[in-house]
């Protein structure tokens, strides 16, 4: 696919059909990956099977915003129902149709003003991902692998597995040849994973929700549950997911795991004493909450499920997933011009980071997008910049953060290494240290918090 090409189906997501589960293509090995495989990872990890029961908890005054219009982002139609979502904010901008994207990204490209960065010498850090053994082995720590893009596996201390927006395919798009392509391979693949009980999706874009990993992760844990926005269970239902619970921004989910009794019909491995130290039942708080982004997955169902960012909370810890986002809507400028200077100061910021903040934080971790920025009038709206995440950061009071949505494939017209560059001379401006703060990572290296 040509560059233009590949730009223009990015941008108009043309993607009616529905891939069919497809093989991830073997990792070249090398110095720094060794990926385990499936039968390796089911020697060292031991883990009670456990079942999920859902429950909404009924909103209170204190758990949503003061003043504000709750439904302020649906669109009705005739009838009175909910049609689509939109962006309620001035900060989000002037929604632009496809036909008016199109003859923008055509002349950006023929100029030059919009080029598609190289991969050719790219080189992105990646280690062997490491899981812990046992769901009670975490010593109190939360503990976070970046396994690529927006895609993160999370163990909480109380022995929960959290998987955020995974694809583990090396195309995102309708078809596994069509799309942008990969140029760092995934850390490892879905059967490589430790079991898995709760994936979370922020939205319906292709790099966000993968046909083809969902099905495979619901195949392979059948008792996971699947947490999404408004509008999009039905594409889960669709696929043969039925263990999928939608909700609308502020709503509240309470997740209940309890340990099957084990079969003893079945060998256990020499694991049954260490599947008898963990917990007999697992308790999590879900939150769907605000993002200023998009939908889409065809040329007809732009906006029609809801996008979100998302708080989850166990066993002490809690986590902000912020899947993909904008935070201000920056005007057309000289290269050389800061968009946060004093001159764009009075640029609207979207207010709902810090109700966020206030109402569900502080969060022990943040997983904040930094990429595909560029060009900031085209994709500020939709896609947060290394200095809006900063902001973003403070605005959600989270202790530490980790950048997500960079370094996977080439979505925009930055330098794929960029971000991470430009995140630290954000937090130097903005008077945080460079480290320890607001960091990123390798791939499938894990952090802990």
């Amino acid at each position: 696919m040509s560059g233009l090409a590949s730009r223009l189906y990015r941008s108009l997501r043309l993607r009616s059909y529905r891939a069919p589960p497809v093989t991830i293509p073997a990792l070249r090995a090398s110095a720094s990956l060794s990926i385990t495989t499936a039968a390796a990872t089911a020697a060292l990890v031991s883990m009670a099977a456990y079942t999920s029961t859902v429950s909404k908890p009924p909103a209170t005054a204190a758990s949503v915003p003061e003043g504000v219009d709750l439904t302020a982002h649906h669109v009705k139609g005739c009838h009175g129902h909910t049609v689509r979502f939109k962006n309620p904010y001035p900060s989000s901008g002037v929604e632009r149709a496809v036909y008016e994207v199109m003859p923008m990204l055509l002349w950006g490209t023929l100029t030059g003003s919009m080029p598609v960065p190289s991969t050719k010498d790219v080189k992105m850090p990646m280690v062997q991902p490491a899981f812990l053994p046992t769901r009670g082995s975490s010593g109190g720590a939360l503990r976070a692998t970046w396994l690529g893009h927006a895609c993160y596996h999370v163990e909480f201390p109380s022995g929960m597995r959290v998987l955020f927006d995974p694809v583990f395919e090396s195309r995102c798009g309708p078809l596994h040849m069509v799309g942008p392509k990969r140029f760092s391979p995934v850390p490892l693949a879905p059967a490589d994973l430790p079991p898995v009980d709760a994936v979370v999706i922020s939205h319906s874009h292709y790099d966000h929700l993968s046909h083809a990993s969902v099905v495979d992760i619901a195949k392979r844990n059948p008792d996971t549950h699947f947490f999404v926005g408004l509008g999009l269970a039905k594409w889960f239902h669709a696929c043969g997911i039925s263990n999928v619970t939608e909700l609308d921004w502020w709503e509240d989910a309470d997740l209940v795991l309890t340990k099957k009794k084990p079969d003893t019909t079945k060998p256990t491995g020499g694991n049954g004493d260490e599947e008898d130290k963990e917990p007999a039942t697992i308790t999590a708080r879900l939150t769907c909450l605000p993002a200023q982004h998009a939908s889409g997955r065809t040329a007809r169902d732009k906006n029609t499920t809801l996008w979100a960012s998302w708080a989850i909370s166990s066993g002490g810890k809690s986590v902000w997933f912020g899947g993909d986002t904008g935070y201000r809507t920056v005007p057309k400028l000289p290269t050389d011009v800061d968009d946060y200077g004093p001159d764009y100061d009075a640029l609207p910021k979207c207010p709902q980071f810090k109700q966020i903040g206030q109402l569900r934080g502080p969060f022990d971790l943040g997983l904040i997008p930094i990429g595909a920025y560029s060009p900031r009038w085209m994709w500020s709206s939709l896609h947060a910049s290394p200095r809006d995440a900063v902001e973003i950061f403070k605005d959600t009071n989270c202790r530490k953060a980790m950048g997500i949505h960079w370094g996977t494939w080439v979505l925009t017209s930055e330098e794929v290494e960029e971000p991470p560059v430009l995140l630290k001379l954000a937090l130097r401006e903005c008077g945080i240290p460079e480290t320890g703060v607001f960091d990123v990572c390798a791939l499938g290296e894990t952090r802990e918090f």
